[in-house]
C-alpha cells in the first residue's frame, strides 16, 4: 500500500494526480483499481474526475511493481545521465533545455527531472527536502524550454503566470505540408480521448471540449514541407501537434498525428517541434520575482531550421 499526501496548490483531479506520481499505471489500470475498490480518498472510494486538493489522502492498495515502483539502494535518478543544460538558474527557478526523446518525468531511468537532480547531485546542491517540481510539460518528443520552480512561492507564480497566458511560449516546427494562408490565428475546441492517448479538434464547441488558440506564422518553404513559428496561446496536450495537422499540415516526425511514410523517408525519429523561447511579462507584480520582469529565454535553432533554409530538407 502506498500513502500519499497531496501537495498541489490547485485543486486537480484524482486520476491525473495519481498518473503524474505513478505513470506506469496507465488509465486502464486505475480504472480497474478504482472498481477493485484499491483506491481511496480521505478513507473512501471516489470517482477519479474527483478533485484533490492540498492535504487530501490517497491510500493506492496495489503492489510496487504495479505502480511502476522499483527498490534502489541510493536515489533513483543516479542512474540518469550526468547534467542538465540549465539555461538560467536563479535562488526560486530554473529554466532548462530538454532535448527530444527525454520524458520530463516518469518512471524511466533518464528523465529530465533525474538528469536536473543528478547535476544538482554532483554539485553538492541537491536537497530532497527541496527539489525542484515542474510547472509544466513538454511531450516527450518535443525538444525546448521548460520551467521548474524550487520553491513552493516559485511554484505558485509560475503556474498561474503560464495558467493567465502571462509567459508567452513560442515554438518553431517543422511541417508535412504548407499551410495555407502562410499565416494565421486557428481557432478550435480540444478533446481528449483517454483511451487511446489522443486528442481531436473540434470546430464547435462541444460538452468538455476546451477552447485552443494557435497562431503560426511561415518562415520558409522547402518542397513538401513549411518551417514554422507558432505562438501558444493556450496551452493543451497536443495542442500544436493537433491544430496544424487539422489543417493538413502535420508536424515532420510525429507518429501519432503525421504522415508516417514521410517521416521514414525523411528518417525523423521524433517530431520537429522546439519549445524555442520563453517570454516573462514586462511587469510582475510580485516583488520577489520582480528581476524576472521582461526575461526573455531560448535555445539554439533546431537542426531542421537551417536545412528547410537551405532546402537540404524537403
Amino acid at each position: 500500500m502506498q500513502e500519499l499526501h497531496v501537495k498541489s496548490l490547485l485543486p486537480v483531479r484524482l486520476d491525473k494526480y495519481l498518473m503524474e506520481q505513478y505513470p506506469h499505471l496507465g488509465l486502464g489500470r486505475l480504472n480497474k483499481a478504482l472498481r477493485e475498490n484499491k483506491i481511496k480518498l480521505n478513507g473512501k472510494k471516489q470517482p477519479l474526475s474527483t478533485r484533490v486538493q492540498n492535504g487530501d489522502t490517497i491510500r493506492v492498495y496495489l503492489l510496487d511493481d504495479q505502480l511502476g515502483l522499483t527498490p534502489s539502494d541510493g536515489p533513483e535518478f543516479l542512474s540518469a545521465r550526468s547534467g542538465a543544460d540549465i539555461i538560467y538558474e536563479n535562488s526560486d527557478l530554473m529554466v532548462v533545455n530538454k532535448p527530444a526523446g527525454i520524458p520530463v518525468d516518469g518512471p524511466e531511468a533518464d528523465t529530465l527531472l533525474k538528469r536536473v537532480f543528478r547535476r544538482l547531485y554532483e554539485e553538492s546542491r541537491y536537497d530532497a527536502a527541496q527539489e525542484p517540481r515542474l510547472c509544466h510539460r513538454l511531450d516527450t518528443g518535443t525538444s525546448g524550454l521548460v520551467l521548474l520552480a524550487k520553491n513552493a512561492e516559485a511554484e505558485h507564480f509560475l503556474t498561474d503566470a503560464i495558467k493567465n497566458r502571462q509567459i508567452r511560449k513560442t515554438y518553431l516546427c517543422v511541417t508535412f505540408g504548407r499551410p495555407v494562408p502562410p499565416a494565421a490565428t486557428l481557432h478550435g475546441f480540444l478533446t481528449k480521448d483517454s483511451l487511446h492517448g489522443v486528442v481531436r479538434v473540434l470546430e464547435a464547441p462541444k460538452s468538455g471540449a476546451k477552447e485552443i488558440i494557435t497562431a503560426y506564422d511561415t518562415i520558409a518553404v522547402s518542397g513538401r514541407l513549411a518551417l514554422l513559428k507558432v505562438d501558444l496561446i493556450t496551452g493543451r496536450t497536443h495542442q500544436i501537434r493537433a491544430h496544424l495537422a487539422s489543417i493538413g499540415c502535420p508536424i515532420l516526425g510525429d507518429s501519432k498525428y503525421g504522415n508516417n511514410a514521410a517521416n521514414r523517408e525523411l528518417k525523423c525519429k521524433y517530431q520537429a517541434l522546439c519549445a524555442w523561447e520563453l517570454a516573462f511579462p514586462k511587469k510582475i507584480a510580485n516583488p520577489r520575482f520582480s528581476a524576472m520582469a521582461g526575461k526573455t529565454f531560448y535555445v539554439p535553432k533546431p537542426w531542421y531550421y537551417q536545412q528547410i533554409l537551405d532546402g537540404t530538407l524537403r
